[in-house]
């Protein structure tokens, strides 16, 4: 059988670092409360000139580089975001033409913070039912753009950024021990719409809105969902907690992370850790995340990987990857 093996990663982040100092000159906060609540320590806030694609290019072509291959190489560009740089066309439509790609497809995906385990499960079904032969899975945002600065609530948690993986077709065995996307478990609820949103829209107000979270409600959920979507994953494929190597969640809340891994039984030493560097970068944290690990060799060539998120909506997923 065909299976979709990550064959390069890449991340970009914006120049300017805002620390939690920084936003206690801006709303009435603390670094000691941020920290305790959250885990953040720092985050990335995009500058002039700096955009969801124009990060969205950098990483991608970080992770060509990675791979060793050029866009020509490149069938799908598919990118996850909830923060185009144009209403149309799709980011990832801009990001082929910045890459100078006069072939093949692009599109954008849009799950919020669960984007990038969307875009992940959306290639490798394209790749596996043969419309394409390798993917740039790409995560981007520039949140900082939809966020009320004076809503402390909600400031403290986002910054911006990109990752981005090649995914490769291969033939596999059909068993665990291939390497590639083994398993994905996606999720939905629009039940729960008003808890994470954004309060504008071209066909409702005309306008770009800010960001607003019920953070109870939210944290209430999460654990039981991201623990749903694992178990799922593990059910699918025959694997269990013991046999992963590593687990890359969504980067949003320490507490949350900390807590889905116990319930669990995953041990904090495979957990891979970023929301301290970067804050909730939305469909970017994950491949953030992993580029952080893969550079400084934690994750490995024939590692089981475990891909977690949950997102406004509410969306929530898992994928399962052996590198």
């Amino acid at each position: 059988m065909i299976r979709s093996v990550v064959r390069g990663y890449g991340a970009a982040l914006p120049k300017r670092v805002m620390t939690n100092r920084d936003l206690e000159d801006i709303v009435e906060t603390s670094d000691e409360w941020i920290v305790q609540r959250t885990g953040i320590t720092q985050r990335y806030i995009a500058g002039e000139g700096e955009t969801t694609a124009s990060l969205g290019e950098q990483a991608a072509r970080a992770a060509l580089d990675n791979a060793g291959l050029t866009p020509d190489d490149i069938d799908l560009v598919l990118v996850a975001t909830s923060t185009p740089d144009n209403t149309f066309p799709a980011t990832a439509v801009d990001i082929q033409r910045r890459l100078g790609m006069n072939h093949g497809y692009a599109f954008d995906m849009q799950a919020v913070c669960s984007g990038f385990v969307y875009a992940m499960a959306t290639a490798d079904l394209h790749i596996r039912g043969g419309m394409a032969r390798r993917a740039l899975v790409i995560g981007a945002e520039t949140f900082s753009r939809i966020l009320d600065w004076k809503d402390r609530t909600t400031c403290v948690l986002f910054g911006d950024g990109a990752g981005a993986l090649v995914l490769e077709a291969e033939e596999g065995t059909g068993t665990t021990a291939d390497r590639g996307v083994l398993t994905a478990q996606l999720r939905s609820d629009g039940a729960h719409k008003d808890k994470l949103y954004v309060d504008g829209g071209p066909s409702s107000t005309g306008t770009v809105g800010h960001l607003r979270m019920e953070g109870r409600e939210v944290f209430k959920h999460a654990v039981g969902m991201i623990t749903d979507v694992i178990e799922g994953a593990f059910e699918a494929t025959g694997t269990t907690a013991d046999d992963l190597d590593w687990l890359v969640p969504h980067q949003a809340n320490r507490r949350i992370i900390d807590g889905s891994a116990k319930k669990l039984g995953i041990p904090s030493e495979k957990v891979v850790v970023t929301v301290d560097l970067h804050g909730n970068t939305s469909a970017a944290s994950i491949p953030l995340a992993l580029s952080v690990a893969c550079a400084d060799g934690r994750i490995k060539k024939g590692d089981l990987v475990m891909l977690e998120a949950m997102g406004g909506g509410f969306t929530w997923g898992s994928v399962l990857v052996r590198w």
